[in-house]
């Protein structure tokens, strides 16, 4: 198991450029399934979780071409239905909760599918529901059997439905659009998700011919088409990416600009950490971000503490408040963290404050980080990463620390990260890999 051996306490400077969208990757991957002709997805992450799809996807015996490791020529012309009921496939996607992804194209353009039970981050109860409501809706059989450990889905006869989703989920609302577009009728999704990565996919698949309106809102309208051709794609910037580099700035004092992050797909994200005192400076489509001393908290217009909470789209990101609630440990001022999607979350707060930071764990959904104001560094330690976004969180107290920490478990970080010790190494930053 590979480790990063972290010096903290140093400056970082210099430019950084933010990945391909991983979750936006997931999607847009998956649904090369639904064409037998050429797709062409560019800016694509090179990172494990995306990796995985790739090689789900040629053990289907999908062509792929990598002509660089961020391009990528997908032809799903002669697909192996039944791996995606073998052993090895629900070994391999059991590792992985987007390989779920794979249901909806695979019900659109053969009418059946096989989900194994979801892998991925130990964040908290991650459910099904949605995407298998969806599909029962859209006309799909659905069972669950224990000897093989697969939900089977079948659909000899897919067609268009009304639907209101109990959640505005972003993997079941793409899911279910991969599903319906080539469904007989017309399917209407009410409470629909609309992250910048949903509407990417949506574009995406009119290029290819579906017929989807409502873009960008939570009503989407999909008029089932036979036939669905081939295209070519650009991942958006990383939006996680980005806000994990504004985090890393302000805690480490750093002078970094992040370039080509993608500003006009960032939502709330830029206020959110101006909320936290941090100065953005925006041009065009770059954010830089200056080395501050002291960033303070605003308070509400009643003098209240700040809350910082997830939402769903054009809320806040859930796969953010690890990064705010680190960053938030030297600011001036206290924030109250509330992460209401998952439970697990904020379990990796104890070592935070193991480093030093004054941080209060009110149960498994809230905290309360309470400023240093600089006036004490953390402390290097030795940590293990639980998630994905946890490890980049503890990776960013580690860079502000004082003395040496070592972070295990570094796999769950390069799930979700790309190269991210070779590019902070760029700016500055003492971490190696052990």
């Amino acid at each position: 198991m590979n480790s990063f051996e972290v010096r903290g306490g140093k400056a970082l400077s210099g430019t950084i450029i933010p990945q391909g969208a991983k979750n936006e990757a997931l999607q847009i991957i998956s649904a090369v399934l639904l064409t037998p002709e050429p797709v062409v997805v560019t800016n694509i992450p090179d990172i494990l979780d995306v990796n995985l799809l790739i090689e789900l996807l040629q053990e289907m015996k999908v062509k792929v071409q990598r002509p660089q490791r961020d391009t990528c020529i997908f032809q799903a012309d002669d697909v192996d239905i039944d791996y995606l009921h073998s052993e090895d496939y629900r070994r391999k996607s059991g590792r992985l909760r987007g390989s779920v992804m794979l249901a909806g194209p695979m019900l659109s353009r053969y009418r059946k599918a096989f989900i194994p039970k979801p892998g991925g981050d130990k964040i908290g109860r991650r459910r099904l529901d949605t995407h298998i409501i969806g599909f029962e809706k859209l006309g799909a059989s659905f069972h669950y059997q224990s000897e093989d450990g697969f939900f089977h889905l079948k659909a000899p006869n897919l067609h268009g439905a009304s639907l209101l989703l109990d959640e505005p989920s972003v993997t079941g609302t793409a899911n279910i659009v991969m599903a319906a577009v080539m469904a007989d009728g017309i399917t209407e999704i009410y409470h629909a998700a609309c992250e910048p990565y949903l509407q990417q996919l949506c574009r995406m698949l009119n290029r290819m011919g579906a017929k989807i309106s409502g873009i960008g809102s939570n009503l989407l309208r999909i008029e089932g088409v036979k036939y669905l051709g081939g295209t070519e794609h650009r991942m958006l910037p990383d939006m996680i990416e980005v806000g994990s580099f504004i985090g890393l700035a302000a805690m480490t004092q750093s002078d970094i600009t992040i370039q080509g992050a993608g500003v006009d797909h960032l939502g709330v994200i830029p206020d959110k950490f101006r909320q936290l005192g941090i100065q953005l400076d925006i041009s065009n489509d770059n954010i830089h971000i200056p080395a501050q001393e002291i960033y303070e908290v605003q308070r509400y217009l009643d003098g209240g503490v700040l809350t910082i909470y997830d939402h769903p789209w054009p809320g806040f990101t859930p796969d953010l408040l690890s990064i705010v609630l680190v960053t938030a440990i030297q600011a001036k001022g206290s924030v109250l963290i509330h992460q209401k999607m998952f439970e697990s979350r904020l379990f990796f707060v104890d070592k935070l404050i193991d480093m030093g930071a004054q941080i209060i764990l009110c149960d498994p959904h809230r905290a309360v980080v309470i400023g240093l104001e600089r006036e004490q560094q953390l402390r290097g330690i030795t940590m293990s990463s639980p998630d994905i976004r946890a490890g980049v969180s503890l990776l960013i107290a580690a860079l502000s620390a004082e003395g040496k920490s070592v972070i295990q478990n570094i796999e769950q970080i390069d799930r979700g990260y790309q190269y991210i010790d070779q590019r902070l190494q760029a700016l500055g930053a003492d971490i190696r890999r052990i």
